[in-house]
């Protein structure tokens, strides 16, 4: 089955800020998903290869931390 990949625009910018978010990443993605920054695209991209969570959690929980965070 595969997996399907959520792309995302954020206003994370820095390092730091990808380290703060990490716990909850990892939480919200299941033990066999994935996921990632691209701070060098202009959009600031976060890739998650997962089953679960749904886009919106994804996008509300980013947001709740202050961030802002679109699908694509």
């Amino acid at each position: 089955m595969i997996t399907p990949v959520f792309v995302f625009r954020t206003s994370v910018t820095h390092q730091k800020e990808v380290n703060y978010l990490r716990p909850l990443l990892n939480a919200l993605v299941d033990c066999k998903g994935r996921w990632n920054f691209d701070l060098d695209d202009c959009d600031n991209i976060l890739r998650v290869e997962a089953k679960e969570p749904h886009p919106e959690i994804i996008s509300s929980a980013l947001q709740a931390q202050g961030f802002l965070c679109e699908e694509l």
